[in-house]
C-alpha cells in the first residue's frame, strides 16, 4: 500500500502545483491513496465547495484540515455533507464535520485521522487522548491508519509520533510550511515526519508576500496578509505500508521547486 500525502496547498499557487504535477507524482509513484493538506487552498486561510471538488476531481481520495479549517465561512454550508472532507478531530465535540473518514483502496480500508496540536494554537481537546479514543475505533475496522498531526511545536509532534508508535502507519506533521528532513520509520514500525511542508509560493514566507512579513517584523504593526507571487513548490510524502501488518516499510519526501526539479 502506497500512500502519497501532499503538505499544505496555499492559496492559488499551490492548487495550480497540484493540478500540474499530481498527474505526474501519481505516474511515477503509483499510490494507492491520495491525501492533501487543504486547510490554506483558498486564499490562504480556509477552503471553498468549489476547491475542495476540485481536489476531489484531481485524484485526492481525502481533503485534511487545520487551524484554519473555519476562516472560511463558506465551510459551514458544506462541510456536512462533504464526506471526503475531515478537520481535527478534537475540535470541540459541538463542530461540525467529522475528524476521522475510513476510505476503501486497492481492496483494503485505510482510516484517515486529523488531529490538532494545543501548543501555541487555539484551544482545543486533548489530542493525545482523542487519538486514543478514534484509534481503538479504527483497529476494529483496519490496522491501516494515518494520523495528520496539524500542530506547530516541534515536540509535541515529535510526542505524538513516539505516542503512538506501533499503534499507526504514520504519523505526519502539517502546519508550519517547511519541510522537515526527520523522515523516519520509529522503533515499532511507524512512519514518522515533523512536518511535510506547504504546496504553493517558494519564494514568499510561509505562503505569504514577503514583504509584508518583513513589514510587520520590523513596525509590529498588523498586516494583511497576502498570498505570495512567483515561483511555487510541492511539499509531499509518500509512505509505503505493508498491508498486512500497518506497518511502515518507508517514507519518502517529495520537494519539488526551481532548486529540486522533479525528474519522472
Amino acid at each position: 500500500m502506497k500512500i502519497l500525502f501532499v503538505g499544505d496547498v496555499y492559496g492559488s499557487p499551490g492548487r495550480d502545483m497540484v493540478k500540474e504535477y499530481l498527474p505526474k507524482l501519481k505516474t511515477k509513484y503509483k499510490p494507492n491513496l491520495i491525501i492533501i493538506n487543504g486547510e490554506n487552498s483558498t486564499n490562504g486561510k480556509g477552503i471553498s465547495e468549489k476547491v475542495y471538488h476540485q481536489f476531489i476531481e484531481s485524484g485526492a481520495h481525502v481533503i485534511t484540515m487545520g487551524n484554519h479549517t473555519w476562516d472560511n465561512k463558506e465551510i459551514f454550508d458544506f462541510i456536512d455533507r462533504a464526506n471526503k472532507l475531515i478537520r481535527p478531530a478534537n475540535f470541540p465535540e459541538n463542530n461540525p464535520g467529522k475528524g476521522i473518514v475510513y476510505v476503501r483502496v486497492a481492496g483494503k480500508e485505510v482510516a484517515v485521522i486529523n488531529l490538532q496540536g494545543r501548543v501555541f494554537l487555539q484551544p482545543s481537546d486533548c489530542p493525545f487522548g482523542k487519538a486514543d479514543e478514534l484509534i481503538e475505533e479504527a483497529r476494529k475496522r483496519t490496522s491501516l491508519i494515518f494520523v495528520d498531526f496539524h500542530a506547530e511545536a516541534t515536540s509535541e509532534k515529535q510526542a505524538m509520533g513516539w505516542y503512538l508508535d506501533g499503534r499507526v502507519s504514520a504519523v505526519v506533521g502539517t502546519h508550519t510550511h517547511t519541510q522537515t528532513a526527520d523522515n523516519r520509520i520509529l522503533e515499532q514500525g511507524t512512519a514518522y515526519i515533523t512536518d511535510v511542508g506547504m504546496t504553493g509560493p517558494y519564494d514568499g514566507i510561509l505562503g505569504v508576500d514577503r514583504d509584508l512579513i518583513i513589514k510587520r517584523f520590523k513596525t509590529n504593526l498588523p498586516i494583511r496578509f497576502e498570498v505570495a507571487n512567483g515561483r511555487t513548490q510541492l511539499n509531499g510524502v509518500v509512505v509505503e505500508i505493508d498491508e498486512k501488518t500497518g506497518n511502515a516499510k518507508k517514507i519518502e519526501r517529495v520537494l519539488i521547486n526551481d532548486d529540486h526539479m522533479f525528474f519522472e
